[in-house]
């Protein structure tokens, strides 16, 4: 598909400082559109031309609204499930500031109809309130990200190992460069109107297969440990409310039915381009996984993938 050219669009990205948003916001800077960063906190230096940061809270809608006024187009990311009213006040402000075009950042997950866990019933809402709201809408539903294997690094550097329960079921995880550049390409266009993009990965890897690309782009012997249930919901505990992690187990579970080993060719279709493997995002972020500078770049150009996919501009989606 090759959207229709728009220029100095005004477009608001919420989430601003998430992975998904900060990648996103490149792309449409150096496409020349105009951008308004929202966050919790702003910074006033080092943004590109034709950009400004906003502090707002999400729980002060008549703040969101003034922010969101005069928007072609506003980009939805929020992570808390706990905290549904989000949502509701984003959605609320762009109706009032008459926001031309929504674009909410979801979950592929919605889709399986199994999934009654927390996080996937608040992407539902979310999406339904998008729906709903009478504004044009797009939303963008991807798989896990490959990022989620930066929770191994420190294992990786100091004990040669990865953890991870189910560690041989398989997920078509998705580069969050992907993403962005996917949803760029949506926000400076308005040929995506009430569409929904499945987005994923090449193809549906284990944590057990992540860890041996890992290990052979390091230029080491890596090992991928299983992790009990109870295990795998002690450690989701130390940084997430218990409801959180009771979903993140109940994910997991059906990831290990086979629930998430499917592929799209979305991104494909969207950007002209194969999407990227694991083995060219892990190359790219090999830094993370490596202690110090070591032979682990040479293995990294080795054995990337050599193929037309590529890592363009450099809570949990299931």
């Amino acid at each position: 598909m090759t959207p229709r050219a728009r220029t100095s669009r005004h477009i608001v990205l919420t989430g601003a400082t998430g992975k998904v948003a900060s990648l996103t916001a490149r792309h449409l800077a150096a496409a020349g559109h105009r951008l308004t960063l929202v966050s919790r906190t702003a910074r006033t230096t080092g943004l590109p031309p034709g950009t400004r940061h906003v502090a707002c809270d999400y729980d002060n809608p008549a703040l969101l609204a003034e922010t969101f006024r005069g928007a072609d187009a506003v980009l939805v990311v929020t992570n808390d499930p706990t905290r549904p009213e989000h949502d509701r006040n984003i959605v609320r402000a762009a109706v009032e500031a008459s926001a031309g075009h929504l674009v909410k950042l979801s979950a592929a997950a919605v889709h399986d109809p199994a999934a009654d866990d927390l996080v996937t019933t608040w992407q539902r809402e979310n999406e339904r309130l998008v729906r709903d709201s009478g504004i044009p809408w797009t939303l963008l539903q991807p798989r896990s990200f490959m990022t989620h294997a930066l929770a191994w690094a420190p294992g990786v550097r100091d004990a040669a190992t990865t953890r991870a329960l189910h560690p041989h079921s398989r997920n078509a995880c998705i580069a969050p460069e992907d993403i962005a550049e996917v949803a760029a390409l949506v926000l400076g266009d308005d040929g995506h109107d009430h569409r929904s993009y499945r987005l994923t990965g090449p193809r549906a890897l284990s944590a057990h297969e992540q860890t041996e690309i890992l290990a052979a782009l390091l230029g080491r012997p890596l090992t991928c440990l299983p992790l009990t249930p109870d295990e795998a919901h002690a450690l989701h505990l130390l940084t997430y409310p218990r409801a959180m992690a009771d979903a993140l187990l109940a994910s997991a579970d059906r990831q290990a039915a086979g629930a998430k080993s499917g592929t799209t060719d979305t991104v494909e279709r969207l950007t002209g381009r194969a999407p990227t493997t694991f083995a060219q995002w892990a190359a790219a972020h090999l830094h993370r996984f490596a202690p110090a500078r070591t032979e682990a770049a040479t293995h990294a150009r080795a054995h990337a993938d050599a193929g037309p996919g590529r890592v363009p501009v450099s809570v949990r989606r299931t």
